[in-house]
């Protein structure tokens, strides 16, 4: 597979914008480079490591980060995919100081966008990218006209990480509610993608809903416009999923295409 470059730095090149992409931030020769820049602010967005204080400390006006959560809640990694496997109603974004420590720093602004039961990890992606953008930019905006942003101290003890993904966590057990399931199956689009057994094959589920009904746990209970699925509590209606070497595609294609019988089970 071949390296491309992100669309951040392929904008940069296209306006002839010095792009410096070093690996690492703690050697004397990058930091030199970083500080010869003089710039009067840093604005940082989805980098996974911490920053050496020595770099914090040298934009005049500070550093700033576009955290994907409601902070103090869903510091670290995953913010988008633990909101959405928690159940919460809403998430957002936070415009925070950075700091030595992760996503502690003082909060400048938030945004809040609400949770519906169509949303997955690729759509609040999406939502919270262009709320962050704007936030920022005011942000920014306010530091150029006054000098300074005013920021109130996070609280310690609303605190919950968002621990990094694991595959292993992709698995799906049926004996689980549909509401559980189905959190799992849109926090887990676009990765690492819900996976359940289907005929001794792994299948991936890319969307799905839950609903009131009963059976036994895993078997299917409908076929239509949706492949019904009873699980430990509730009926999880799936509407998109894909058999391995195969393309993405609708419940009712699926069904047609592997004959599908009602009857069956997923394990």
């Amino acid at each position: 597979m071949k390296l491309q470059a992100s669309p951040v730095k392929q904008l940069a090149l296209q306006h002839q914008l010095h792009v410096f992409q070093p690996e690492s931030l703690k050697p004397a020769d990058v930091q030199a480079q970083i500080a010869a820049t003089g710039a009067d602010v840093m604005i940082v967005a989805a980098y996974g490591l911490i920053i050496p204080t020595s770099v914090l400390h040298m934009p005049k006006k500070g550093c700033y980060n576009i955290h994907a959560s409601l902070l103090p809640r869903w510091r670290g990694a995953a913010p988008i995919h633990r909101a959405l496997l928690a159940g919460d109603h809403e998430t957002g974004v936070t415009i925070m100081e950075v700091v030595p420590a992760l996503d502690a720093g003082a909060m400048v602004s938030k945004g809040v966008i609400p949770i519906t039961e169509s949303d997955t990890t690729q759509t609040l992606h999406d939502a919270l990218a262009q709320l962050g953008a704007e936030l920022m930019g005011q942000a920014m905006q306010k530091l150029a006209e006054d000098g300074a942003l005013p920021s109130t101290p996070q609280d310690e003890r609303l605190v919950t990480y968002a621990h990094k993904l694991e595959k292993s966590e992709a698995a799906i057990d049926w004996r689980k509610s549909a509401v559980e399931i189905s959190r799992q199956v849109r926090g887990f689009n676009p990765f690492p993608v819900a996976t359940a057994h289907l005929r001794g094959m792994t299948c991936r589920i890319w969307f799905a809903n839950a609903a009131a009904g009963d059976g036994a746990i895993g078997e299917i209970r409908n076929l239509g416009e949706t492949i019904s699925v009873a699980c430990g509590q509730g009926v999880l209606h799936i509407y998109e999923l894909q058999m391995p070497g195969g393309k993405r595609q609708s419940a009712k294609v699926f069904a047609q295409s592997q004959q599908l019988k009602a009857g069956e089970f997923f394990s």
